[in-house]
């Protein structure tokens, strides 16, 4: 049987549409999910997916297999944005990297979402002006653009955040303007934000707006 095909892309972002950034690895993954309302960016769950490292490559991958799945059933995305591959000294920092790749992908298109690949140097680029931009400024900017405190945040999961809005940000007739105008890399952040990333564990806490939350949960093996 010929693996679903992930659907085509919508005429438009309707409001409500959820998009999902995924920092991906074998090991370690980091994802953030936000939802459009027809005027900003809101963030819906953010975190990181964890397994054992003990567990044997072949455990690994069917273990993060099954979480991605999970997770995308459980946020539904319209738009599912993957890091793309980027070249790597390390042979085998690459290989995890692809391995890892390609379990977000597929269970992108077996979730039937739009599939969108985004290099980290053009999400840097999108957010802070620099395309080498550090992880510190990248999280600042994350948290500006959604009104959060990041502080603590694992740097996977703000990552992951990163592609979801960098990707919003550059679609044309939507009037998302990029993160804050005129703000600086590396502008630290204040304990008045509406709401905070969980600073471990597999997040699944979030708020689609200030004030609502999701029970954290965690990955078996983390």
């Amino acid at each position: 049987m010929a693996a679903p095909r992930p659907s085509p892309p919508p005429a438009g972002l309707k409001p409500g549409t959820v998009v999902l950034g995924i920092d991906p690895g074998t090991r370690v993954a980091g994802y953030g999910a936000v939802r459009y309302d027809g005027q900003r960016a809101w963030l819906l769950e953010a975190g990181v997916i964890r397994v054992a490292a003990a567990r044997s490559l072949p455990e690994r991958l069917g273990r993060m297999a099954e979480e991605l799945e999970q997770l995308m059933a459980a946020l539904a995305p319209g738009v599912v944005v993957v890091e793309r591959a980027f070249a790597s000294k390390n042979v085998a920092t690459a290989i995890r990297l692809g391995e890892g790749r390609g379990l977000a992908l597929a269970a992108a298109a077996r979730a039937r979402a739009q599939v969108v690949e985004l290099a980290p140097a053009s999400a840097k680029k999108t957010l802070t002006g620099h395309g080498r931009a550090g992880k510190g400024d990248v999280a600042a900017l994350v948290a500006l653009a959604l009104g959060i405190d990041a502080g603590g945040a694992p740097a996977d999961a703000t990552d992951a955040l990163s592609l979801a809005l960098a990707w919003l940000f550059t679609r044309p007739g939507l009037g998302l303007r990029r993160a804050v105008p005129g703000a600086a890399p590396g502008q630290r952040l204040g304990r008045s934000a509406a709401s905070a990333l969980p600073s471990s564990g597999r997040a699944r806490r979030a708020a689609g707006r200030p004030g609502q939350r999701r029970e954290a949960r965690r990955a078996a093996g983390a």
